[in-house]
């Protein structure tokens, strides 16, 4: 029979694109990437997320036959394979048996690796259909209240989320949002405070959780909060979920209604999202708001990905890497306050921290924004993000960078390496000169101590840890100033110092200007 099946590898099917994701995957090689957000899924991982079970559609929910059933239950083919010819499930397509087991096995691992505070995986729903952390907060919002309701939530500006009630957020825009901020003192969350304004506003949802803010949460507090006014309370343990299924945070479980989280982040899985709740009526109402109410069918293929995710979650080799973030991120702060740099929020006890980098002025008073600073280590091969502090206006210009340990700690960096890293940091960023061009903020750095710190960086990440075999390639992509000349392109670097290297430059340059 002839078909029309697409055969062969992407390297056959489309050369240009294959090279664009080998291009990536070495830039992930060559980079110390310190965005706390981001963490590398293990390559079995990345695989189950090409499994066949992207083919299909699961819209809806299966029958509840395998709610509360052991994993060797879940694989009893002959048992469950049976329940389905005879009662088929709940879901609009057919031929998803396999996909009700898929699932079913990804919410019970995750069930477990959550399990916490007294309770076991039997207490716990869980949903892991959303499609992201945005989608599944919307589902929250969509289940427990009403257009309009108040809902208290952590400021953006002080280290909370976009989808907490951020006015450029559809949460800000269909709710009656009110925002609780740092002491500007401590710059640490006053429970006192957050109490005052849930009395005095009366929110039908309080939102705990965070995306800069760098110290634990203290969900009984929240917890009690919630209680006095009679609201709902969802914990969004998207950045500390890793941390918390290794014990080294404090769990929600037992305290929060609701708890929303990503899957990727800390807990090094696939991108993706659950709902967990340890009351099933809640849960059943966060369901219908996850599907139809939000979505409509699940990326099924990302169920495979989460439970081999969960699985390694519970290892103690997972929870052994979870406390060296911990421990790295302690290193790298404390390093750069010894630099010289403020820690705002007065240090973490998590995996990310922030550095203040208006600290940094030129001589006409100008200071370093977070963004350019971000910039600058980009070019050196440090991945970070600017980022918002306590005391900015604006997120289009905030004056901190946010950074995390968690991807170099997966790829074997210690406290040694850490502190290593975090002088590299400092010594780029202190060679950085801001100044003002009219009224906008620019800044230039020191090329020699630039370039130097990237062939550091070069060094520490290619002797760090990868599960893959990275590509080479040079020059417009990965270039630095040891390089041997390029015979193919005649492209070269050269290393010129001396008190009138500017003036040898400008002459020897100037012939290529008149030709351009």
């Amino acid at each position: 029979m002839q078909d029309f099946l697409f055969r062969g590898d992407i390297a056959d099917l489309d050369p240009k694109l294959a090279e664009l994701i080998d291009i990536e995957e070495e830039r992930q090689y060559r980079r110390l990437i310190l965005i706390p957000s981001e963490s590398t899924a293990p390559l079995a991982v990345r695989r189950a997320l090409a499994s066949g079970f992207h083919n299909i559609y699961a819209e809806g929910y299966s029958h509840d036959f395998t709610g509360g059933l052991s994993e060797e239950q879940i694989f009893d083919y002959e048992e469950r394979l049976a329940e389905y010819r005879r009662y088929s499930d709940n879901r609009y397509y057919k031929g998803v048996e396999y996909a009700d087991l898929l699932e079913a096995v990804a919410c019970q691992r995750a069930a477990e690796a959550f399990a916490a505070n007294g309770k076991t995986a039997l207490d716990i729903y869980v949903n892991v259909q959303p499609l992201s952390g945005g989608p599944a907060n919307n589902a929250v919002y969509h289940g427990l209240v009403n257009l309009g309701d108040t809902v208290l939530g952590m400021n953006l500006l002080h280290g909370g989320h976009l989808s907490h009630g951020s006015h450029v957020n559809r949460s800000g825009e269909y709710y009656n949002i009110v925002s609780y901020s740092v002491d500007s003192e401590t710059e640490r969350i006053d429970y006192n405070e957050v109490e005052r304004l849930a009395l005095e506003h009366k929110p039908k949802m309080i939102i705990a959780g965070v995306s800069s803010y760098s110290w634990k949460l203290d969900w009984a507090r929240f917890r009690e909060i919630a209680d006095k006014v009679g609201a709902y309370l969802l914990a969004d343990i998207s950045h500390v979920a890793g941390l918390i299924v290794a014990g080294v945070y404090p769990s929600p479980i037992g305290y929060a209604h609701i708890i929303s989280s990503t899957t990727h982040k800390t807990l090094c899985g696939p991108r993706g999202a659950i709902l967990m709740s340890t009351d099933r009526k809640i849960i059943e109402i966060i369901n219908k708001a996850v599907f139809p109410g939000e979505q409509g069918g699940p990326h099924v293929n990302v169920f495979g990905a989460m439970a081999l995710a969960f699985k390694l979650a519970q290892t103690e080799q997972f929870k052994e890497l979870q406390k060296q973030i911990v421990v790295n991120c302690k290193v790298l702060a404390d390093r750069l306050q010894e630099r010289g740099f403020r820690i705002p929020f007065g240090g973490t006890d998590t995996h990310l921290l922030n550095i203040d980098t208006k600290c940094i002025k030129g001589k006409d008073g100008a200071w370093l924004s977070g963004d350019m600073a971000a910039r600058i280590l980009d070019e050196a091969g440090i991945v970070a993000n600017r980022n918002t502090i306590p005391g900015d206006k604006s997120a289009l210009n905030p004056s901190g960078v946010r950074m995390g340990t968690p991807w170099i700690t997966q790829r074997g960096f210690k406290e040694a390496e850490t502190r290593q890293l975090a002088d590299i940091i400092a010594d780029i960023l202190w060679a950085c000169e801001p100044h003002y061009q009219g009224r906008q903020l620019r800044a230039k750095v020191d090329f020699s101590i630039l370039k130097k710190a990237k062939l550091k960086v070069r060094n520490m990440a290619e002797s760090a840890g990868i599960d893959y075999e990275p590509g080479h390639h040079g020059y417009p992509h990965f270039y630095y100033l040891d390089d041997e000349a390029d015979e193919q392109t005649a492209n070269a670097s050269y290393l010129v110092d001396g008190e009138k290297v500017r003036e040898l430059v400008s002459v020897s340059l100037s012939p290529l200007k008149k030709q351009g």
